[in-house]
């Protein structure tokens, strides 16, 4: 990943039309997103970010900040949480339980080194942070300092990859969702994934608001969560430290990128990186198994090797998953892929694409569409999408050689604010879908006389805004990779 590119991007809790963009290195900024066909670009003060964790954070090709999420109540409370990665050599307050644990069958000891470090050396947290005290209202800070309120989780991770670590809240049950892998290896060879035992692999629920204070004590750095009903119910034993998995959602390989549908918040769509063959995105449902190792999307795996044991293809139901695309589609030569999950388009920006799910790849090759039809029966069929830059971008847009698709480089992840626009964040900028007309493409119920459309109300701590940057600051704008240029999908 490279400097100044994001990896998450939240709307504002105020409703402005601010946004917070993280980076994998550790830090948070505030940004304010131009009205679209404003011609102007994104504006964010890259010197003074809003949280600066990196000196907690270890940043390395799949470690670092992976999610960060606002309390509900953040206008109120100015409660907002990070899910990082840290190295307990560099940082002694990084320590927790490791996943491989005698517990669920693993014994760390025998797990191999992996680029020098040893196993759970390296692990995932879930700490609290505070908006309150730096200004008037919460809403209102610009900065914060980077005190850990509390630890609500830290877990030990047996090899530096497929850990996931987004968070979102529930826009339903307010629950705190935490979505990780099955903790990396080929092949999951310790069927972590499959383990109920064990937390890899899973889709976590946490009830952030009713935490026990004695497990906040005791178990400030393992798993501190207990709530009757979770989607992952996770039972403390307070001699050993055990835990056990009641239910939920597992069998995922490394879950990148979820995300409720904002007009039907039941709906919840993973995807899900795949293996050696299949890229799959998943609608979640409670209880489910997503079927990996013994499947890799609809296809039956077979683990080069399986030190952890297996499962019988016969002993799980599988749910498969919703749509997806085999590697040959996106890299016949390398046969490479990793999916990068996106949103329901709901913007107004963009009346056509109303509705569809839009996921990508990480290589750019791509973008899909996913329809559902009829509405409300779970059943998609994906499309691959073609895209090209609009004619008034702020910024110039280049192309791939011999293509009108632009040369975004790795798409890491999709962002919306919020008006519901839909951005993608990608190593060489930030992209929001554009109107249909600016791209001399046609949708008939586009009204492409209709005034500009009105951005929320801006906020007095906005970020710098360079609505017509001199030279200098494009050059570093293009470096930093926080640009705004604007995509448009063709409707097929």
């Amino acid at each position: 990943m490279e400097n100044g590119s994001y990896l998450n991007m939240v709307a504002h809790p105020d409703g402005s039309n601010r946004v917070f963009l993280a980076n994998q290195q550790g830090k948070i900024w505030l940004a304010t997103v131009p009205a679209e066909g404003s011609g102007e670009t994104l504006g964010i003060d890259v010197s003074n970010p809003f949280l600066d964790l990196t000196d907690e954070v270890y940043y390395d090709t799949e470690l670092g900040m992976m999610g960060i999420a606002f309390h509900p109540n953040f206008q109120q409370n100015g409660r907002f949480f990070a899910s990082f990665n840290c190295d307990k050599v560099k940082w002694p307050e990084c320590s927790g339980r490791c996943s491989c644990n005698s517990h669920m069958g693993c014994d760390p000891s025998k797990l191999p080194s992996e680029n020098g470090a040893q196993p759970c050396q390296y692990h995932s947290i879930i700490a609290e942070f505070s908006a309150n005290g730096t200004s008037s209202q919460p809403s209102q800070a610009t900065s914060v300092q980077p005190q850990e309120v509390r630890r609500i989780f830290t877990m030990g991770l047996p090899f530096a990859a497929h850990h996931g670590g987004q968070i979102l809240f529930g826009p339903e049950d307010g629950y705190l969702y935490f979505m990780m892998g099955d903790g990396g290896s080929i092949g999951d060879p310790y069927n972590f994934s499959q383990n109920k035992k064990s937390l890899l692999g899973k889709i976590m629920r946490l009830d952030i608001d009713n935490i026990p204070r004695e497990l906040q004590i005791e178990f400030s750095v393992s798993v501190s969560t207990s709530s009757t009903g979770l989607l992952i119910r996770i039972i403390h034993s307070l001699k050993t430290r055990d835990w056990n998995l009641r239910s939920g959602r597992l069998g995922l390989r490394n879950p990148w990128r979820c995300t409720f549908d904002a007009d039907r918040p039941s709906y919840f769509l993973c995807a899900d990186v795949g293996q050696d063959q299949y890229e799959e995105v998943d609608l979640i449902t409670k209880g489910g198994n997503y079927g990996w190792r013994v499947y890799e999307g609809p296809f039956l795996y077979n683990p080069s090797t399986a030190p952890g044991g297996n499962t019988s293809a016969s002993s799980i139901n599988p749910i498969f998953p919703v749509m997806g695309y085999n590697h040959s589609e996106v890299n016949s030569g390398e046969g490479s892929a990793s999916i990068t999950g996106g949103h329901f388009y709901r913007s107004t920006t963009d009346p056509c694409m109303h509705g569809r799910y839009l996921f990508s790849d990480l290589y750019a090759g791509a973008i899909w569409a996913g329809t559902e039809n009829p509405k409300d029966s779970g059943n998609f069929t994906s499309t691959k999408l073609p895209a090209s830059c609009a004619h008034d971008a702020p910024i110039p847009c280049t192309t791939v050689a011999g293509s009108y698709f632009p040369s975004l480089g790795f798409i890491f992840s999709f962002g919306q604010d919020n008006r519901k626009d839909m951005f993608i964040l990608a190593s060489s900028g930030v992209y929001r879908i554009a109107r249909p007309s600016r791209c001399n493409y046609f949708c008939p119920v586009e009204n492409v006389t209709a005034p500009l459309p009105s951005s929320p109300s801006p906020s007095p701590s906005a970020g710098k805004r360079f609505s017509k940057p001199p030279t200098a600051v494009l050059l570093n704008i293009l470096i930093s990779g926080s640009l705004l240029l604007l995509l448009y999908f063709q409707h097929i």
